[in-house]
């Protein structure tokens, strides 16, 4: 392990793709087996489009949704059940973040560079040892560019669609495959068409396409990666 300023350097793997490609769900098992934190990224951007709603600020304000962003007050916990939550002056917003709303929201808080920079600092400060597991879409191209394994996981629209969809039923929100079909491919576009921080693979970037493997495979094919840096 490298050393920076006289200390050992804080190793980092980023985990970035598309809508649906699991990549949360594998960068919080990998982070669970390393033992290290872990940054899920989109969560901040989702916490400005909630904020922004609560707050009566519209999603063409920029200067508005920037200072949102740099004073946002947020606390990501465990809840006494073991489950994520999420905090937002205090009041638990999990529900509210993990909404198609807020991904939608998201989606267009992220491309206005003023948000991006209010979160930059703060996304960089989860890097604390013994490691940081970082998942989004720009976290091995812009955030953690020297991050010692970058990992871009996709799988196809179909099946980002699919697990989409099982994931909002069971929830009991009522949708149809061919509307988050539509989402996905939408999302897909604007992620990859935005002129800061497009979504793409990083030059250096191993790419893991999850298409028909279960979590297990996929989440130790990374590890297996991790160990080898």
């Amino acid at each position: 392990m490298s050393r920076v300023a006289g200390q050992a350097r804080v190793p980092v793997l980023t985990i970035d793709g598309p809508s649906g490609s699991g990549k949360g769900t594998i960068a919080r098992q990998v982070a669970d087996r390393l033992g290290w934190h872990l940054l899920d990224s989109g969560a901040l951007y989702r916490l400005v489009a909630v904020d922004a709603e609560r707050k009566a600020v519209a999603l063409d304000d920029d200067e508005g949704l920037a200072r949102l962003a740099a004073h946002l007050d947020v606390e990501f916990a465990i809840s006494a059940d073991g489950s994520e939550q999420i905090l937002l002056e205090g009041s638990d917003v999990t529900g509210a973040v993990r909404s198609e709303e807020a991904g939608i929201g998201a989606s267009g808080v992220a491309v206005i560079p003023a948000v991006r920079e209010a979160l930059l600092g703060r996304q960089r400060a989860f890097r604390q040892a013994p490691g940081l597991v970082a998942d989004g879409r720009d976290m091995g191209t812009q955030v953690f560019a020297d991050a010692d394994l970058k990992v871009f996981l996709t799988a196809s629209a179909d099946e980002r669609a699919k697990r989409r969809y099982k994931q909002l039923k069971d929830k009991g929100i009522d949708v149809s495959l061919a509307a988050v079909s539509r989402d996905i491919v939408d999302r897909d576009r604007r992620d990859s068409e935005r002129s800061v921080a497009p979504l793409k693979p990083a030059e250096d970037a191993r790419i893991l396409d999850s298409s028909g493997k279960p979590i297990e495979e996929v989440t130790q094919t990374v590890l297996d990666w991790v160990s080898n840096i």
